[in-house]
């Protein structure tokens, strides 16, 4: 338990420190995990999915190259997307719906319902369980759906196995109590009651979300890493002022 405590006392502090938002690297219950912090009340945090040409980002590059040099302080990818690169599920980008969300149950990871959906606005991030998203009046300037859920009200997804031998890189995001955003990714491969731990346990987050796995991926410069890979759907990002 103290070394969980020092770890999150680690992370927030990058974080609250009034400066960028930042990534570190973790180790969790023998696994290595990457995990980036932000603060919404005090870092640009955004989603992105087209450029203002409307044409595709889909590489961390392309997003460099959309915002311009040493804007981006992390990256990571930021939910599911059909062969064409649009997303899977509701996406809100800047206040505009670009696809619609999805509650009903469904093949793969996406609808191993809980799934949920990330809103960022008004200077705070949450994750929602989907149906509740759906059935409340929750204003989002950036959502992204995805799923299934890895944390529901500090419970693990029932339906996550200790022992399970579904073995993937995975990646994920949650909100603490204080706001703050944990976004973290796994340097090798995990099964998602590991991954879903790590969330409830180590960074305490009552609720959190996956995001993908196999295709995950992070863009991190101050730790010199750019994981490369085929062009993705929607991106979670943070912004320098």
């Amino acid at each position: 338990m103290k070394m969980f405590v020092a770890i999150l006392i680690a992370l927030r502090l990058v974080t609250g420190a009034g400066q960028a938002a930042a990534c570190q690297d973790i180790t969790f219950d023998g696994s290595s995990f990457t995990v980036c912090s932000a603060d919404p009340a005090k870092n640009n945090l955004r989603l992105f999915l087209n450029g203002d040409d409307g044409a595709l980002l889909g590489t961390f590059g392309n997003l460099e190259n959309h915002l311009g040099p040493s804007k981006v302080v992390w990256a990571m990818n930021a939910g599911m997307y059909h062969p064409d690169r649009s997303p899977v599920g509701l996406y809100i980008e800047q206040g505009r719906q670009i696809a619609p969300i999805v509650t009903r149950a469904g093949p793969g990871n996406f609808g191993l319902l809980p799934n949920g959906v990330l809103c960022l606005g008004a200077n705070r991030a949450a994750i929602y369980e989907t149906r509740r998203f759906a059935d409340g009046q929750v204003l989002c300037d950036f959502a992204t759906q995805s799923g299934p859920m890895l944390v529901i009200d500090n419970e693990l997804h029932p339906r996550f196995l200790p022992q399970s031998d579904s073995l993937n890189i995975r990646n994920g995001v949650g909100v603490a109590r204080d706001g703050t955003l944990f976004a973290a990714i796994s340097n090798n491969r995990v099964n998602f009651h590991h991954f879903a731990r790590l969330f409830r346990d180590v960074l305490e987050t009552p609720n959190a979300l996956f995001l993908d796995g196999s295709i995950s991926r992070l863009y991190a410069p101050h730790l010199n890493r750019a994981d490369p890979g085929l062009p993705m759907g929607p991106m979670l990002g943070v912004v320098a002022d």
